[in-house]
């Protein structure tokens, strides 16, 4: 008999409690900040750049491997090529994840100032939220725009 209740006890603090903590929650939709954040649009074109330069590079190298006439050098020049690429690959990738952790610390940083402004408890993306919440999307982008609401 106790034990039901301490539970219909708690159960009653959890349901008053519950509205006191409703503002704890905070989300982003982190696709819409990327799409609307100009430097992390000027960091998508320069990756697809980057990404066509690869395959441009593939393209000559695919020439120049046509004009080969014997089966030994070109066996040589693929080897080479695979290496060369491979060396290029790795420097992309690395490339490409700095940046998208520099741009997504900015957005992380923008966001915790918010988080401590609202006086929220977390900040998570959108599609970590079921129902509730309150939604700074837009906070997030008009501080990394520079406007101070």
């Amino acid at each position: 008999m106790n034990k039901t209740k301490l539970f219909a006890v708690l159960s009653m603090i959890a349901l008053l409690a519950a509205p006191a903590f409703a503002d704890g929650l905070g989300y982003i939709n982190y696709e819409k900040v990327l799409s609307n954040y100009d430097a992390a649009k000027s960091v998508a074109k320069e990756l697809d750049a980057k990404g066509m330069e690869l395959q441009q590079y593939l393209m000559d190298k695919e020439k120049e491997f046509k004009s080969i006439d014997t089966p030994v050098k070109k066996q040589a020049f693929k080897d080479k090529i695979a290496n060369e690429y491979k060396a290029k690959e790795e420097a992309y990738i690395k490339y490409r994840l700095n940046k998208e952790k520099e741009i997504f610390t900015k957005v992380q940083n923008t966001a915790k100032i918010i988080m401590a402004e609202q006086k929220l408890d977390a900040v998570v993306d959108i599609k970590a939220v079921f129902c509730g919440g309150v939604d700074i999307t837009d906070i997030v982008i008009d501080r990394l725009k520079g406007i101070k609401n």
